[in-house]
Order: structure tokens, then C-alpha cells, then sequence
């Protein structure tokens, strides 16, 4: 699905123009008319800084941030080698002037469209060919892995909580559209990546009900129980225990947020 994303946004309205994208899953690196070009690894951190912004950054702040370690002329230098590396790769995604750096609008972000698509499926507005599982969760849910910069790890749980948030709701669409077997896998991918999280339980509960196994949902029950008494001395919510032993009130009436509205 990151493929069809990114296919999506490399051209732009008007004239057949090649729109480069920035690729921060298995990144940084660029691809420009279908060709990877490596980002030098001095400008790697300056580059994805700009881009998980998109917007205008005072050169001062972010050589400030980037390089904290020495004086302000020296940081200011090592902007100036990470500007000049880029451009010596043929890289030219920046807009620079004088004070200020800023991603080009032409640019595609991988992240940035995983995030909008996650965000179309949270408020329900997404196309019905969008409701496809991607086979990028992992780097999705892990944005720039072994980078840990306080705004590297603001960006990564941000991201993460969001698509999270778009796998339960992915699921209760495909329990809407008939498509239980993949309302299944997709809650799974929730509780496998935060078997905490009574939201993406509760996701997968409902999926196993939609398909009539309460073999299965009781199952998922006792595994979540015994989690939570094993890490937080818990139980699971009084709503959650209610749903599996006695099922919905009503003939396929699911949880208010598994009922959906049929997308165009």
C-alpha cells in the first residue's frame, strides 16, 4: 500500500512532471523518474528534520538542534557542508535562502502520506480501494529505527499512535464491507504491536464475533487477561468481558464503532 501511496503522489497536476519523494521508511533516500539516489550520510539528519516539519525552519534553530555540541559558528558550518553534500548528490529538495530552510511543496514524504491515508480511515472519508493492509506496517510503525533524537522520538510515537489508531479502525471497516478474514488480520497487527491496548482487543474481539467464533473471542480473552494481570495487576474492562460472553444486543449489532457508513 506504501507503493501505491508513493505511486500516487510522484506526479503532479498539469504537465507530466516527475515528483521526487523522500523515503524515510528504510531511509533517508530519494527517488526521482523511478531512480534511488542515496542521501550522504552528513546531510541524512538534516534532510529528515526538514521533512518531518514541512515547514519554513530558521537555519540558526535547526544547526542549533542538529549540532549542539560546539559553538554556534561551527554549527552553522556543519549546515553548510550537510547543504553543499546534497547538492553535490544532485539532491535539491530544499528551499534555502539566507535564514530559513523549508522542504519543496513538490515533495512527497512516504510518512507523510501513510499518515494522511492512516487519517482517512480514522475519520471514516477514505476510498473503498484504500481499504487494503499494508505490507509496510513494521517501518510505519517504527519511523527512522536506531535514531533517537527527542524529535525523532516525538515524530515516531505520533506516527505510531496514529496508525494504530487507522488498524482498528481499518478493521471495523472491513467487518462493514463483508471482509471478516482481513478485519482479523488487521486487529492482530494492532494487538501484536501493543497487546496492552484494550482498543486493538477489542478490535479483534469484535472481528471474531463478526465471523461467529466466540471460540476465538473468549480466547483472546483469557490471553488479554492474563497479560494484564501478569504486567499490571488489571483486568480487562467490565464493556470488553460483557462483549464476549454475551455477544452483541442485536442481530449484527456490533459496537457503535464497528457500525459504518458505506464510503464512495
Amino acid at each position: 500500500m506504501t507503493a501505491q501511496l508513493v505511486s500516487r503522489s510522484e506526479t503532479v497536476p498539469g504537465p507530466s512532471v516527475a515528483r521526487p519523494v523522500l523515503h524515510l521508511f528504510g531511509g533517508p533516500y530519494v527517488r526521482v523518474d523511478g531512480c534511488r539516489r542515496e542521501v550522504p550520510e552528513g546531510s541524512k539528519r538534516l534532510l529528515a528534520f526538514i521533512a518531518l516539519r514541512r515547514q519554513r525552519v530558521e537555519r540558526r534553530h535547526a544547526a542549533g538542534l542538529l549540532w549542539p555540541g560546539g559553538s554556534d559558528e561551527r554549527a552553522a558550518g556543519n549546515l553548510r557542508s550537510a547543504l553543499w553534500r546534497l547538492r553535490g548528490a544532485d539532491i535539491d529538495l530544499l528551499a534555502v535562502d539566507k535564514c530559513s530552510l523549508r522542504l519543496r511543496d513538490d515533495v512527497a514524504v512516504d510518512a507523510e502520506l501513510v499518515g494522511a491515508w492512516a487519517a482517512r480511515l480514522i475519520s471514516g472519508t477514505m476510498h473503498p480501494d484504500e481499504l487494503v493492509i499494508m505490507q509496510t506496517w513494521a517501518e510505519a510503525l517504527d519511523l527512522l529505527p536506531g535514531w533517537y533524537d527527542d524529535w525523532v522520538l516525538l515524530e515516531r510515537e505520533r506516527l505510531r499512535q496514529r496508525v494504530l489508531h487507522a488498524l482498528e479502525a481499518l478493521s471495523r471497516h472491513l467487518i462493514a464491507a463483508g471482509r471478516i478474514a482481513e478485519a482479523v488480520e488487521a486487529a492482530m497487527m494492532a494487538v501484536g504491536v501493543e497487546p496492552l491496548r484494550e482498543s486493538a482487543q477489542r478490535a479483534l474481539v469484535t472481528a471474531h464475533l463478526a465471523e461467529g467464533n466466540r471460540v476465538e473471542a473468549r480466547r483472546c480473552l483469557t490471553t488479554y487477561r492474563g497479560i494484564l494481570r501478569r504486567e499490571l495487576g488489571a483486568e480487562p474492562a467490565a464493556a470488553l468481558t460483557a462483549l464476549v460472553h454475551h455477544g452483541p444486543t442485536g442481530p449484527r449489532e456490533w459496537p457503535v464503532e464497528s457500525r459504518e457508513v458505506a464510503v464512495s
